[in-house]
């Protein structure tokens, strides 16, 4: 059945009539037929009858399997929508490892799209047609190559008047005066501009890190904002359960980490019966979460359709006690203790809970379990099952880093048939719910989390958290990890929507708590979280502070609160409960700030914020990350150090091969016209030996250096024409042009000199063509010397032994076709023979290849790189105003001391602000 893809599908067409046909044939409406043993989806469908068991790994990156259940309509206006009702359809290209429907009845779907129209689909357009990519970078090549070709066009005038005044032949004028394009605009630009992006993204695929978008390496060079996921990405993936908090009338009990020990109840019920646990190949499988809830109670799981006649319905899921005493008495006969579970309220993100209706054997009425966020199950139960310390409570263990799950209870109508059940709405059962307690979940840090914080904060890089879960638990981790400095204060953003009687407000709440703040009482519990980690402490020349927001918040800032949303941007540090819809909206905000943002997800739901940001790093293996740009096999953040450190050297290997081959052209632009005005030109395998063993070997070799170990607080420039570029590029131009005139002149002076005589385009025997052929083939080795950066982007040239050889043989080679060369040589290259005796000459032009190597060298390491021209150029800068947002925005914050006005509510409509303090 793995390959029904490609095979045939039962499909259910006019009047119950079942037919096979070919997959291709689909479309959507038909109803198909899920094999019993499982399949590979081939097309999008919504589940109609019957369970599935389906692995999403491929979409997801889950590795745990989870259940799909038949849609069913909860009211006549509902519109099928695929992120609502994803709990409900079956994908492209995931797995469905086996189906359940007990009665001989057939498992069914509908098919919603097919083809390209798909989840998967989307994933290889995504991937066939990437975002285009916004970089200054590569939109600066374009603008430098227009300047380039503007120098073309004046070479070619002169080029054209000159051959005119000649009285050269149309044919020869032609071919000569097109020759200049090629040479100031070379071809193999474009080319040589990927070397570096080449090297370094092999040195990433050596490291376990696989790109798909190659020009995103040169933007991660200049990444200034980092993203980051919770669970999975900064702590570990699975959680423990380290104890629950059940309920004694309206009075927490002291923590049990003993839950198996709990009397029997609707408690331990509901930590036995609410999750999507399975059996697949005789183990149980399901939510990580799940499974440790439920292998606390001790209890069993099974999944039969024999005994279920006991509760005279199909039951497909059968928990019970493993301990001797799982009798109770009825009246009537000793029944065991067991619990069926009718049906599953499936869990989704929107909702942020999960629920089932359960029958335990003997009882004439339906019970329903619910759990999930605290904040949504508390606003499902009635008010007096609720203890009046809640929030303190919940406020004292996510301040700790637990994860909080709440459980709550009601006992159902025992007219609810088992029928009924399957088709009632989950808003008419999850409602009016009794409180029952709290579960802890205990998530650590990955041990690699803090030092690689630590050394963005360090390199000057901000560092964000966005995750679905709750916003003191983030900001616990937060704090724990180093985002967020003990010294640092949190301000709470808790943006409320409009009512009937008052419009939308903010209310500023500071939150005081610290990473090491704990009460006597909850000394062990503290000392299970933290793991030891390097000291946070960091000096700090004036205090700072962040926002933390929940995703409600952020939904309500965006329509109510619109212009406050980069503000919020620029300072906010955790974002909470967010959706992976409002993770994508964030990661646009960021760069509509002018930030170069970088993502790094586990992938199951941060797909869209990764595909959004400039360079998205995946740790999932799940082919739905492959639509982000980047994917770590290794699964901590300490890839997002690597990927930084390669984007910066490809950068800047990216700036020096561009620089190189602009003097490159403007060398070669130099020759020509100086030959070109005394009649001559260099000949064929003098073109060849420049372009391709000098200047195609260098170009290639640049690149090979590798990045530099440490990640420095200054970013590579990401613009071909700013003020330091431009100036470096043209001094270098200058100093070109002005040593080839020297040697050239120097060679007039010489007694046994005689100029060129006739016309020697097509004949270049000459010595002005042999000295400046000479003279400019060493240019070409200085420059690619000069403009290949060391520390502290990339290692040290002399690391680079594949380019350092280069060099040193092509300089050799040169010097001797210079000093010495070969009878054969000289043929070969069209080389005027200097005799021996002039060999003071020689040395002279050797002196003068060195002078410009020297002066060269001076220039671009102790005047472009120097601190007094750094300070000239950002004067300069100075005097444009700023293009990123998030500067103007954050230098406003610090000058103004009266925002954000912490205790005080701000008002939607006339942002009005009230005496009114707030209350956590």
């Amino acid at each position: 059945m793995a390959g029904l893809a490609m095979g045939k599908i039962t499909v259910c067409r006019n009047n119950q009539v079942y037919e096979e046909i070919f997959t291709s044939e689909l479309v959507p409406g038909d109803v198909i037929v899920i094999p019993a043993y499982g399949c590979t989806m081939f097309c999008d469908a919504v589940l109609t009858a019957g369970n599935c068991i389906v692995n999403e790994s491929m979409l997801t990156g889950e590795s745990v399997p989870v259940t799909k259940t038949p849609l069913s309509c909860q009211s006549p206006d509902e519109v099928y929508s695929s992120d609502e009702h994803k709990r409900y359809t079956l994908f492209s290209g995931t797995k469905v490892i086996q189906t359940r429907y007990y009665g001989g009845e057939k498992v069914t779907a509908v098919v919603i799209r097919t083809g390209f129209s798909t989840a998967k689909g989307e994933l290889m357009r995504a991937i066939l047609f990437p975002k285009p990519t916004d970089f200054k970078f590569y939109q600066d090549s374009i603008r430098f190559i227009l300047i380039l070709t503007a120098v073309a066009s004046v070479g070619m005038a002169y080029t054209l008047a000159l051959m005119l005044h000649k009285g050269e032949p149309a044919e020869t004028i032609i071919l000569r005066t097109l020759d200049i394009i090629t040479i100031v605009v070379p071809p193999a630009l474009p080319a040589a501009m990927t070397v570096g992006i080449v090297y370094a993204q092999s040195r990433l695929k050596k490291q376990g890190i696989f790109c798909i978008s190659p020009p995103r390496i040169n933007m991660c060079g200049k990444l200034n904002l980092i993203c980051f996921d919770k669970t999975g990405t900064l702590t570990e993936d699975g959680m423990d359960l380290w104890g629950i908090v059940p309920l004694q009338g309206k009075r927490f009990l002291p923590v049990n980490q003993h839950p198996s020990e709990l009397p029997r109840g609707p408690f331990l019920a509901a930590m036995a019966t609410c999750h999507s646990l399975t059996h697949i190949e005789g183990q149980v499988s399901g939510d990580p979460l799940d499974l440790k809830m439920f292998e606390s109670t001790n209890w069993t799981l099974e999944e039969h359709g024999s005994d279920a006649t006991k509760f005279d319905s199909i039951m497909p899921t059968v928990v019970k006690p493993c301990t001797k005493d799982t009798y109770y008495e009825s009246p009537e006969e000793k029944l065991p203790y067991e619990i069926g579970v009718v049906r599953q309220f499936v869990f989704t993100s929107g909702l942020q809970r999960m629920s089932v209706i359960t029958r335990t054997l003997g009882n004439n009425n339906m019970d329903l379990y619910c759990k999930g966020a605290p904040e949504k199950i508390i606003s499902l139960c009635k008010m007096d099952s609720v203890p009046d310390d809640f929030h303190e409570v919940l406020h004292r263990y996510t301040q700790q880093g637990f994860r909080l799950i709440a459980v709550a209870w009601k006992a159902l109508d025992s007219k609810l048939s088992w029928h009924q059940a399957q088709k009632i709405s989950r808003n008419k059962v999850e409602s009016d719910l009794l409180f029952l307690g709290l579960l802890i979940m205990q998530n650590t840090l990955k041990q690699e989390t803090t030092p690689v914080i630590l050394k963005l904060k360090d390199a000057q890089i901000r560092t964000v958290m966005i995750t679905g879960d709750n916003i003191l638990t983030a900001l616990s981790v937060a704090r724990e990890c180093g985002m967020v400095q003990p010294k640092d204060s949190v301000i709470l953003v808790d943006a409320q929507g409009p009512e009937a009687d008052k419009p939308a407000q903010i209310e500023w709440q500071q939150d005081n708590s610290t990473a090491d703040q704990t009460t006597e009482e909850d000394s062990d519990v503290s000392s299970c979280y933290h793991s030891a980690t390097v000291s946070l402490l960091m000096p700090s020349d004036k205090p700072n502070f962040h926002f933390a927001v929940s995703g409600k918040s952020f939904s309500i800032l965006k329509q109510h609160f619109p212009d406050l949303i980069p503000k919020i941007c620029t300072r906010g540090t955790i974002f909470a409960r967010m959706s992976p819809d409002q993770k994508g909206q964030l990661v646009e905000n960021f760069q509509e700030l002018g930030y170069t943002v970088g993502m790094c997800g586990d992938g199951a739901n941060d797909c869209g914020a990764l595909k959004t940001a400039h360079a998205g790093i995946s740790l999932s293996e799940a082919e739905a990350s492959v639509a982000s740009p980047f994917t770590s096999n290794t699964p901590n953040i300490e890839c997002v150090l690597t990927v930084i450190r390669e984007g910066r050297a490809a950068l800047v290997t990216s700036f020096g091969v561009f620089r190189y081959m602009a003097g490159y052209s403007m060398i070669q632009f130099t020759s020509v016209l100086i030959l070109y005005t005394i009649g001559a030109n260099l000949g064929d395998f003098q073109f060849l030996y420049i372009d391709l063993a000098i200047t195609t070997t260098v170009a290639v070799l640049m690149g090979y250096t590798q990045a530099y170990p440490n990640l420095v607080r200054q970013r590579p420039k990401g613009s071909l024409v700013s003020a330091s570029n431009i100036f470096s590029i043209s001094v270098n131009i200058c100093l070109v042009i002005a040593f080839q005139l020297m040697a050239f002149f120097y060679l007039y002076q010489q007694p046994w000199f005689k100029p060129v005589t006739g016309d020697a385009l097509d004949h270049p025997v000459c010595w002005e063509s042999t000295i400046v052929f000479c003279v400019s083939s060493f240019q070409y080795i200085i420059l690619s010397v000069i403009f290949s950066k060391g520390p502290p982007f990339r290692k040290a040239i002399w690391t680079n032994g594949m380019f350092l050889f280069a060099v040193l043989l092509l300089t050799a080679f040169t010097a001797m076709l210079l000093l010495h060369p070969f009878h054969f040589l000289e043929d070969f290259f069209k080389l005027k023979h200097i005799k021996d005796e002039n060999i003071q000459f020689k040395l002279m032009i050797l002196m003068i290849v060195f002078g410009h190597f020297l002066v060269a060298f001076i220039f671009e390491d102790f005047v472009v790189d120097s601190k007094y021209m750094k300070r000239c150029f950002k004067s300069i800068r100075r005097k444009k105003q700023s293009k990123s947002l998030y500067k103007l925005l954050d230098h406003e914050i610090a000058s103004d001391s009266s925002w954000p006005p912490i205790g005080v509510v701000t008002m939607a409509t006339n942002s009005v602000q009230t005496d009114d303090h707030c209350h956590i």
